[in-house]
């Protein structure tokens, strides 16, 4: 984490934060231009290179601090206590939807960032990505899974969960009418119709 750029005012930092992470999701590590991401930011080139020397560091920076974000999130607004497995889904959906009201392109960057193929790209965000991945699991794998009827198995329904809310962002964002609360709403349309049709 570059703590220099923390010097920077907070509507600053949260300008040039919000256009990478456009850039990024939209364009991948590859296509992502950092000349769209200073114009977007309203900033000097210079000052990219300043805080983060290459694009890869600026990739880097932007991965790592979207997964602090989140886990900052979830460590509050997950309760430990729930044990329903779409209940917990239920939760971390509202948390990302909370985080995506500062930061409306940090999911779609998360999601499009798992499948990154550029390999200084994807080396240098393994160790993050692999952790924040186990975290996710730990926590659904609180879930109760007794309550699904056999032929129901979860994890493809955690997996159909996962490309339905991604194909929902992506839409959304094609459409030019995403929200924070109208992608929560029909996230949990589909989440809602899987539980009626997965639980005994």
């Amino acid at each position: 984490m570059n703590e220099k750029f923390f010097d920077l005012k907070k509507e600053k930092q949260d300008r040039i934060i919000n256009a990478a992470l456009r850039a990024f999701a939209l364009g991948g590590y590859l296509h992502a231009s950092t000349d769209d991401i200073v114009k977007m930011a309203g900033i000097s080139k210079g000052l990219i290179f300043h805080y983060f020397e290459t694009k890869l560091g600026l990739y880097q920076f932007i991965y790592d601090y979207s997964i602090r974000v989140i886990n900052l999130e979830i460590t509050t607004g997950v309760s430990r206590d729930i044990t329903d497995f779409f209940t917990i889904r239920e939760e971390i959906e509202r948390v990302l939807s909370i985080c995506m009201e500062q930061y409306p392109y940090i999911q779609l960057f998360l999601y499009n960032a798992e499948a990154e193929d550029t390999p200084e790209a994807a080396s240098a965000i393994l160790q993050t990505r692999e952790g924040y991945e186990a975290m996710i699991r730990s926590i659904l794998d609180r879930g109760d899974i007794t309550r699904f009827k056999p032929e129901a198995n979860y994890q493809i329904i955690d997996d159909m969960i996962q490309m339905v809310n991604k194909e929902i962002l992506e839409r959304m964002f094609r459409e030019g009418v995403f929200q924070p609360d109208g992608y929560y709403e029909e996230v949990m349309k589909y989440m809602n119709m899987l539980r009626a049709i997965s639980y005994d």
